[in-house]
């Protein structure tokens, strides 16, 4: 028996809600995808639901469920993952968070991502910090992407039931920091003193300096959110599957989900995971991993950037974009040889800001697929698919039943 490989496309907070100014379209509906709408008439169609119907997901928790894993079970707090994803190398009783470069005025956060600051900006404010700022316990502060930064404080993983600064919208102040113990309570304490030290720090920054003068919001203020400790994996992705796999991707928090499970991480140049992210060198990664790997995960952030941002022209120029890096992965690889699904790790509708509960577009092709009868790739189309509505933990089991790939339950 011929076993396939295997391609699964994240296309982030893909899903939305039809828009008025897009003629009452979704974002996805409205976009010229000729390469994913060709796809989707060769192909089956249907919607999921990354954890439950009605439940907005986290990226973390949604990626872990596509892969398979009850995030109920494994999940341990977002920080960690982060970590991972940067690179770091950590243990069991280290605790992890994950951190904003936001703008502070007159004591009210004015933008809880400093104007979406570069990564490079973000990285050489995070050296500064990591230089200047001394505190009673041994610690990492480093960039990640674009306004995000990466912070574990070393062997105090005990702490982990505390709170954020984070008051996740513009125009209030920062949250002081909360605990439910008192090993949480020095934790709190000490991210009081980091936050204050990196203030200074951040305050006459030559980075900030110049922002000001170019009359960009200034990264003056850092915002502390989701406490975590080691993931509770039972079993790697490819242990379990018994694949090789590989992850192209450029966003801290999907690197670290993809690291935990046992993927190898390629980040081309030019990929940032921001709108000017290059999808071309990150196609073409995909195709020459898919000569030597059995499973390709690829990554795709800008899309639901544009949601939060409550941009959706942008949203359906980035889907766009999107079509197009996949258009030339389908042009260099024979689909009778791989199976590919196309979706979301949640929906990021534009007039929510934010991730919703609502079901994500899915799209599953390639060799071994029985086609249905739907003709191009959207919100609705799908709702008339052959898949029906299913769960995001489904989408690896059908891939690899696909790619011929699974194992009989029962004599």
């Amino acid at each position: 028996m011929k076993q396939r490989k295997g391609l699964l496309i994240i296309l982030d907070g893909l899903g939305d809600r039809p828009i008025k100014e897009l003629g009452g379209k979704t974002p996805l509906e409205y976009a010229d995808t000729p390469n994913m709408d060709g796809l989707a008439k060769f192909g089956i169609l249907g919607q999921q639901d990354p954890i439950k119907p009605g439940q907005p997901a986290g990226s973390d928790t949604a990626h872990l469920s596509i892969f398979g894993y009850d995030p109920y079970k494994v999940y341990r707090g977002r920080g960690f993952l982060e970590a991972l994803g940067v690179g770091l190398d950590l243990n069991e009783d280290d605790l992890a968070f994950r951190v904003n470069f936001a703008t502070i005025e007159n004591g009210i956060i004015t933008d809880r991502r400093a104007g979406r600051i570069s990564t490079e900006e973000a990285h050489e404010l995070a050296k500064a910090i990591q230089e200047n700022v001394k505190l009673p316990v041994d610690f990492i502060f480093v960039g990640a992407t674009g306004h995000r930064a990466v912070l574990v404080l070393r062997g105090m993983a005990t702490g982990y039931k505390v709170g954020e600064n984070d008051p996740h919208e513009a125009g209030k102040p920062p949250h002081e920091f909360t605990w439910e113990d008192e090993e949480s309570r020095r934790v709190a304490e000490i991210l009081e003193e980091f936050v204050k030290q990196a203030h200074e720090v951040l305050e006459k920054h030559p980075v900030n300096e110049r922002r000001k003068r170019e009359g960009k919001p200034v990264a003056n203020y850092l915002l502390v959110r989701g406490a975590g400790t080691y993931p509770d994996i039972p079993m790697k992705f490819t242990e379990q599957w018994k694949v090789k796999a590989a992850a192209v991707v450029a966003v801290s928090l999907v690197k670290g989900v993809a690291r935990a499970i046992g993927f190898d991480i390629y980040t081309p140049d030019g990929a940032t995971g921001e709108y000017n992210t290059d999808e071309m060198a990150k196609a073409k990664k995909v195709v020459e991993l898919l000569k030597d790997y059995d499973f390709v995960f690829l990554h795709f952030k800008p899309t639901d950037a544009a949601g939060h941002d409550n941009n959706p022209r942008l949203k359906a120029e980035m889907i766009e974009k999107a079509d197009r890096m996949i258009g030339y992965i389908v042009n260099n690889i024979n689909l009778e040889d791989v199976v590919i699904a196309i979706t979301g790790d949640h929906s990021t509708p534009c007039e929510v800001m934010n991730h919703s509960g609502d079901p994500v577009p899915v799209l599953i092709s390639g060799g071994g697929v029985r086609a249905d009868y739907t003709e191009s790739f959207g919100e609705r189309e799908c709702m008339r698919g052959g898949l029906g509505r299913i769960k995001g933990h489904d989408i690896v089991h059908i891939m690899m039943d696909l790619m011929n790939r699974s194992e009989k339950f029962g004599a």
